[in-house]
């Protein structure tokens, strides 16, 4: 490896968040006093967002490692859950095992131990990274969750970080009361070309450099032209120059090495990167909807023995299909795994994709893990069948007017289900869970 011949103690650039790394820039510094807050300020939440790579989670790591001894910790990283898989992980985090347990005990342990601990003298605190890919189902019940208090203040502290995304998602109507209930927000932005260059600097100090003049002045405006301040890019873009002098047994990384670097990477200048226009109409990650799409773009026809039970409109966006009661269109049967499969809606095409299902997903008598709908495919799950209907077709227009006009039918499982049966699936999902 070329820290023996740089002389460095360890790699100054590695991907992996180390707190000892973290460069203390004023914004970051800002952002972890905010963090820093949550253990002092006894109401509201703290939220920290940024664009990739710009340095959350070691920060994170740096907060988090400077924790009084009086704070329990509760840290989530995998944040795509439901309601009920979010409040298992949280009773794991402060050590239950809490499965196989309704929601309800859930909420009472939850809360019996939150009381039991501040009774203690004992600070709870959550902090949820990637916490833009919340659904504002948990999003909810973690406003619900901060409802509990003592007499003067939270229970709960709680510091969410996440890329811009989130921002959004906390400003959305749905979430007002949440919004609401946030105290201080800190966006992280990419490092001024002075602070690009002592970031790198202040990294190899760490791994051993001193003051030694591993980087060559002039290279530090290719860097930033390259990698815009980010701090990953940065990470990646000077590893890879210093392996490329490695390669050539050379010292001192200089201008024709960082530009070997970026032709090894294949990178363009940042300013140059292409950027997604924003979608229009503008997807909200949380509803699995995009704002302002009116009208379907198509729809599926639910068919049970031959019968048509309802029709489920697919707007723009993501739909999930299964079992429980949090999808988008629940279906329940037996032969159904509680998420099933997921459309995916473009304004050209839709796409329906297995998700891992016990007993998969057929398109006529094809299993598929993803498949490209056509108008009048077949998607058979267990013993129901959902016709797919394109709506971008002439052939629909007046219908679709029409629909504009109805309200969207909900699904009711009492038309396809008699009593016994339901009855003995009651059973069998008990049972199961």
């Amino acid at each position: 490896m070329y820290t023996e011949l740089f002389q460095l103690s360890e790699p100054p650039f590695r991907l992996t968040p180390d707190p000892q790394f973290l460069y203390a820039s004023k914004q970051h510094a800002r952002a972890k006093a905010y963090m820093e807050s949550t253990i002092w300020l006894a109401d509201g939440f703290v939220v920290v967002t940024g664009e990739i790579g710009s340095g959350k989670t070691t920060l994170i790591e740096s907060f988090l490692a400077e924790l009084p001894e009086n704070v329990i910790l509760a840290q989530i990283n995998q944040t795509q859950l439901s309601p009920v898989e979010f409040l298992q992980a949280l009773l794991v985090e402060f050590g239950f095992q809490p499965f196989r347990k309704k929601k309800v005990e859930l909420l009472a342990m939850l809360k019996d131990y939150m009381i039991e601990q501040y009774a203690a003298g004992k600070t709870l605190l959550l902090v949820i990274d990637e916490a833009q890919n919340l659904s504002w189902r948990v999003l909810e019940e973690l406003r619900l969750l901060t409802g509990i208090e003592s007499q003067k203040e939270k229970l709960l502290r709680v510091v969410l970080a996440g890329q811009p995304e989130l921002a959004q998602k906390l400003d959305s109507p749905q979430l007002e009361q949440l919004s609401q209930r946030v105290r201080l927000r800190f966006h992280l932005s990419a490092l001024s070309k002075r602070e690009a260059r002592e970031y790198i600097e202040h990294r190899l100090a760490i791994a051993g450099a001193g003051n030694r003049k591993i980087f060559e002045d002039e290279t530090y405006e290719t860097i930033f032209r390259y990698s815009g301040g980010v701090p990953r890019l940065t990470n990646i873009l000077c590893d890879t120059a210093m392996l490329c002098a490695f390669s050539e047994e050379k010292t001192t990384i200089t201008s024709a090495l960082v530009e070997a670097a970026v032709e090894e990477l294949q990178w363009v200048p940042y300013a140059n990167r292409k950027t997604e226009p924003p979608p229009s109409p503008a997807y909200v990650e949380d509803t699995g909807r995009f704002e302002n799409a009116k009208r379907p773009l198509a729809r599926l026809d639910v068919v049970f023995h031959d019968q048509l039970i309802t029709t489920f409109p697919l707007p723009l966006g993501r739909s999930i299909i299964g079992r429980t009661g949090d999808n988008d269109l629940q279906i329940r049967s037996k032969f159904i795994s509680r998420h099933h499969a997921q459309i995916i809606t473009t304004p050209i095409s839709c796409v329906v994709e297995d998700l891992n299902s016990t007993n998969g997903t057929f398109v006529g008598t094809q299993r598929v893990k993803y498949h490209e709908l056509g108008e009048g495919d077949v998607i058979h799950l267990g013993e129901h069948k959902l016709v797919y209907r394109d709506l971008r077709s002439t052939e629909f227009d007046d219908e679709r007017e029409r629909d504009e006009d109805e309200d969207e039918s909900e699904y009711d499982p009492e038309d396809e289900l008699d009593e016994d049966f339901d009855d003995e699936l009651e059973d069998e999902l008990e049972d199961e869970d």
